[in-house]
Formats: structure tokens, C-alpha cells, sequence
């Protein structure tokens, strides 16, 4: 499988030649990366080539143990060259460090992203990206089932990931040339870009729609998250491609690193070690604010959402108001009780409000949108249904169905949205019934929306089959419709739409610097920035549909679904007035101010209009 092309990806991606970049006999083979040149003797080779064989200089270097792949990682690669060199040699070494450098740059790969632009991918995350692991994420949508409502949100995880995986090293790296004091090396930056290219390898076919519908529904005891699966494939990728020695090759220490890479997509091996000691391994904790850039576990602020804001929105056709690229130009690690942590400039913190309302939006028009979510129910349904017949080979020549496949990565690896088509097309009679509910959506014979509701409390509702069971008992007692409907006509989606935080302000865990300290970081508080941000951060939405297309069957549910909602005092559909009047009479009020926005404002006299008379 080949390197990112078409699909908005532009050519395949072309080695990028610097005007000017000499090419040596160094230039072919493996000895066209410096990063493989294990031994001081390679690099003392190239030192000869840029007329620096001198004895003396060159035994210095093998002494010292100086290797290309310590030089390549500036300026610490500078200090450490000129360490071993004599004031007249410092000069002309430089300029060969220079050489090395300009060579390393010119083995990167340029990709065409319709988002970032033309970017640069290190030779080691393409070898990844040409993996049957990381090439699966080509057939999973990034938006799941809300490609059945928004025609353009076709884009998969594959372009996501290798986004990510682009703004990791951007933000890396712009920490490495604020702040050289932070110590982060070239392994720190290839570590923290590879965690971002593979950080939802372990995505199930339509995305979330996998791990937050079917799964629980399917195993219920089983605590799944898409995270973990990304950590094993990720080690399946590795093993099953014998890309240990690559990695080795490109400078990484394998067991320290690779633990670094799976920490920053699966969080901490023991989360309980959290609060007590530093819980990770495969970084110190001066090195903290590593662990904040792919996933931050603290307040949310990732380039993970940067990269799916950018992304969605241009695909949704909705607009982004959040520029990441200027909060790039205000981030810095600043030290908070004995770790360190990523901070922002303090005049950002607009931004940041707007950066998470932006976040709240797309949840309302599109990832939560009420028709791609009952579309996602029904393909559920059907997965469901095609569960004990639908066999997928792992290792070892195993079967596995669709809800154990990733105890198997091999198995895994086959499973992606390419299952609707297989069940939809299947010869197979025992999918006939998971067949007929995937004609329904290519029919977009729906389930009816009744509308959707609020608790007036902010006490959860649990997803359940008894929120079905209590809507069917709630017949209208006054004039009530001639239907008897059962607790199997109704669906139920129970959505929690907030911040990222649950009901907690994330900003409140956002730090944040001043200009006339940037090494202090301080917090903000809501009351501080503006009295117009929201009170509350979460809130739950309950909506309910009816399976029937029968309109007389409709038109009963819909009267079912209001007096549960007056049973249950919960906020009624804004239709109630006009679908049932005989259960929610018009209230007088909404009567006066209906007749109120019709009259004609008088017109005013004299005095009012010459206020300055006065």
C-alpha cells in the first residue's frame, strides 16, 4: 500500500529537494540518512568529504562517541560539536553540522493536506503510514453516520491522523525554539509526532458510533475504549512490520520510547499512581508537558482538536472561528508545583471560550445532529442482528464477529465501514434482517423524530430499555388516540453535549502566563473574562423516535411522547401547542406576547424625541 494520494491528498508524496542540497556518495542507499549512521565513523567520513580529515579533529570525535544522529538535534547537536573542537575549527565544523542538517531535511516527504497545506512527514512516520494498519483508516469515516446527512463530510480518519500527527511536531517544536532550556530533543519530537499519526488507529467502522453505541449495547460488562485498541494496534503495527530496527535506525531507544508513544495515546499503565507519584514511564517528569500536546487528560487543549475543528468544518461546510495557528504564537511551559506544564498567553483566554464553544456547535449541528444519530441507531441495529453470523479470520486461523474482533488485532484490522456494504449486499440468509434495516436507510425510510426534551433538574438520565417501557404506558388519559403502542415502537437517545469536561468549565484548568512574567503561570477566573460565557457546561438532550411510518401511528406517538414529558416534568417539544393542544393548551402569556409583537409601537411625542431639551 502506497503513501497518501487522490481523495485530496494531491500526487503521492515527493521527496522534497532543497536548491543548493549537494548530493554526495552519502546520497544513496542507507547512508542517505544520517539518522541511520550508528557509528562515529560514518560521521567522521562526512567531516573528510567537507575537507575536515584532519587526525586530530577526527580522533576527538570517535573519543567523544559523536554520532550524526546526536548532531542532527540542534542546538544541542551544536554545543556538543564544538565541545570537542578547537576555537580555529569551530567555525568550519558548523558549516558541515550545517551540511548534515540540510541533508537530514532533504529525506522528508511533502504531503498536499487540503487543510495544512503542503507539510512535511518524517521518513519514519511514512514508513507507518505504508502499513495495512494505518492504511485501514482510509475505510472509516471521521463523522460516522453523519455522512448520511452532511454530502461532504466524507473525510476518514486516515487524513485526520496524519493531521494530528503534523500539529504535534508543530507545537513541539515551537516549544523547542521558545525555550531551549527545556531540554526537548529530536527523540522527544519524533516520539510526541508519532503518538499523533497513530492516536485512533484503534477506531471501529463509522468511529464513535463503534465504541459509544455498539459496544456497550453488544457487551455491556466489557469497559471498551477505542483508545486501548489503538495502543495494540499500534504494537500489532510495529511487530507485524518488523519496524523495531527501523525505529532504532532513526535514533529511538525502543522500550523507553515505544512506552512514551502508547502513554501519550492510552494514558498512564496505572491511572490509580496518578495522584501519588509520577505515574508514566516512558518520560521524566520534567519532561510533564510531553504528555499535554496529543490527548491533554488536564483541560482538553490538544491537536487533536485543533486538527478535527480545521478539518470538520471545511468538510461540513460550517465556519471555524478558532486559529490555532495564533495560539502557537502564545504557548510556553511554565513550572507549577514541581511540574511543568503548558501554559497560555493570558490575553488568549477569549479565544480559548471560543475555541470550546466552537466545539459546542459542531456537537449541536452536526455530530449530534437528530437524523445522523438515529441513522447511526439503525446501522447499530442491524450490526447487532448480523453479530453471531458475521465471521472475521484473526490469527491463527481464528473466527471472530464484530463485537470480539479486537481482542484480535489481525482481526481487527479487517473490520472497518466496509461491513454495511458486505451485510447490505450479503447472499447470506442469516443477515436478511440486518440486511432489511440497511435498505431502510438507502431508502431513507427513517425512524420518525417525536421531538426531543430536558430534565429540568441537572440529574442524569441513564440510557435504558425502561425510558422506552415508561414512554408506552404514558397514553394520553384526555382524548386519547386510538393507537396502543408498546415499549419496541419507540427509540430513545439519551445525548450529553458539553464542554469535554462534563459539567466542570475547562478553562478552570487551563494556566495561564503574563507578560510581565512568563515564567509564572496563573489561572483565570469565568468572572474575570466576561459576564456573557455560559453558567452551566453541560446539559443532556432526550429525543425520542417512533419506528413506524404510519402518520396515524406518528401522530399517537408524538402524544405518547408529551405527556411522558408533563408525567416526568420535563421541558415539552416546542410543537406541543400545535401537535396536541388538548394536553398543552396555549398559555395565556404566550397568547398576550404573540399579540403584543403585532402591535405598532406609538408614536412618540415631542419630549421623547428631544431628550436633550431637558
Amino acid at each position: 500500500m502506497g503513501s497518501p494520494a487522490g481523495g485530496g491528498w494531491g500526487a503521492a508524496p515527493a521527496k522534497r529537494v532543497r536548491r543548493g542540497a549537494t548530493r554526495g556518495p552519502e546520497a544513496e542507499g542507507d547512508g542517505s540518512d544520517p539518522w541511520r549512521w550508528d557509528a562515529e565513523e560514518r560521521l567522521c567520513q562526512h567531516l573528510a568529504r567537507c575537507g575536515l580529515g584532519e587526525p586530530g579533529l577526527q580522533r576527538r570525535f570517535r573519543v567523544h562517541g559523536v554520532t550524526a544522529s546526536m548532531l542532527l538535534d540542534l542546538p544541542a547537536g551544536a554545543f556538543e560539536a564544538t565541545r570537542v573542537c578547537l576555537p580555529a575549527e569551530r567555525l568550519k565544523v558548523l558549516a558541515c553540522l550545517d551540511k548534515l542538517q540540510h541533508q537530514h531535511m532533504d529525506m522528508m516527504k511533502v504531503f498536499n493536506d487540503p487543510i495544512h497545506g503542503h507539510i512535511e512527514i518524517h521518513p519514519l512516520l511514512v514508513r507507518i503510514i505504508d502499513t495495512p494498519q494505518f492504511q485501514r483508516l482510509r475505510y472509516i469515516k471521521q463523522l460516522g453516520g453523519t455522512y448520511f446527512v452532511f454530502p461532504g463530510a466524507s473525510h476518514n480518519r486516515f487524513e485526520h491522523s496524519i493531521g494530528v500527527g503534523y500539529l504535534a511536531g508543530c507545537l513541539v517544536r515551537a516549544l523547542k525554539e521558545k525555550q531551549p532550556e527545556l531540554d526537548i530533543t529530536q527523540r522527544d519530537v519524533l516520539c510526541v509526532e508519532i503518538a499523533g499519526l497513530c492516536h485512533d488507529l484503534g477506531h471501529g467502522p463509522f468511529s464513535h458510533m463503534f465504541d459509544g453505541r455498539f459496544i456497550p449495547l453488544t457487551r455491556p460488562d466489557w469497559k471498551w475504549k477505542h483508545e486501548t485498541a489503538s495502543v495494540k494496534m499500534f504494537e500489532h503495527l510495529i511487530t507485524s512490520n518488523k519496524l523495531e530496527e527501523v525505529m532504532e535506525s532513526y535514533g529511538l531507544v525502543l522500550e523507553e520510547d515505544l512506552n512514551f508513544i502508547k502513554e501519550q495515546i492510552g494514558g498512564p499503565p496505572d491511572e490509580a499512581a496518578c495522584e501519588i507519584s509520577w505515574p508514566y514511564r516512558g518520560r521524566p517528569k520534567e519532561k510533564s508537558f510531553l504528555y499535554e500536546v496529543v490527548a491533554n487528560k488536564k483541560n482538553g487543549i490538544d491537536v487533536d482538536k485543533w486538527d478535527y475543528f480545521a478539518r470538520d468544518c471545511h468538510h461540513l461546510g460550517i465556519q471555524n472561528n478558532f486559529d490555532y495557528k495564533r495560539l502557537l504564537k502564545f504557548i510556553r511551559v511554565c513550572e507549577v508545583k514541581n511540574q511543568r506544564h503548558i501554559c497560555t498567553r493570558d490575553k488568549e483566554v477569549g479565544n480559548l471560550y471560543d475555541m470550546f464553544h466552537t466545539r459546542n456547535c459542531l456537537h449541536r449541528r452536526a455530530y449530534q445532529h437528530k437524523i445522523g444519530n438515529i441513522i447511526e441507531i439503525m446501522i447499530t441495529e442491524a450490526l447487532q442482528k448480523a453479530d453471531k453470523f458475521f465471521k472475521i479470520e484473526g490469527s491463527g486461523g481464528k473466527q471472530y464477529q464484530i463485537s470480539t474482533a479486537m481482542e484480535d488485532m489481525e482481526a481487527y484490522t479487517k473490520l472497518t465501514d466496509n461491513i454495511y456494504l458486505e451485510i447490505l449486499h450479503s447472499s447470506s440468509p442469516e443477515l436478511k434482517e440486518a440486511q432489511e434495516i440497511l435498505r431502510k436507510i438507502e431508502r431513507r425510510e427513517l425512524y420518525k423524530f417525536l421531538g426531543e426534551t430536558q430534565p429540568e433538574t441537572r440529574s442524569e438520565v441513564v440510557q435504558n430499555n425502561s425510558l422506552a417501557e415508561s414512554i408506552a404506558k404514558s397514553k394520553p388519559e384526555k382524548d386519547p388516540p386510538d393507537v396502543e403502542l408498546k415499549a419496541e415502537d419507540f427509540v430513545v437517545d439519551v445525548v450529553n453535549m458539553d464542554y469535554g469536561m462534563k459539567e466542570q468549565n475547562p478553562i478552570d484548568n487551563v494556566l495561564f502566563y503574563c507578560k510581565a512574567d512568563p515564567s509564572k503561570a496563573v489561572k483565570i477566573s469565568k468572572e474575570q473574562v466576561s459576564k456573557l460565557l455560559p453558567m452551566t457546561f453541560a446539559e443532556q438532550v432526550i429525543r425520542v423516535y417512533c419506528k413506524s411510518q404510519n402518520p396515524v401511528i406518528v401522530s399517537a406517538a408524538k402524544q405518547y411522547f408529551i405527556q411522558w414529558c408533563m408525567e416526568k416534568n420535563f421541558t415539552k417539544p416546542p410543537d406541543s401547542d400545535v401537535v396536541a393542544p388538548h394536553l398543552v393548551p396555549m398559555k395565556e402569556s404566550r397568547n398576550n406576547a404573540r399579540d403584543d409583537g403585532h402591535r405598532t409601537t406609538p408614536e412618540p411625542n415631542c419630549e421623547q424625541r428631544l431628550p436633550f431639551d431637558k
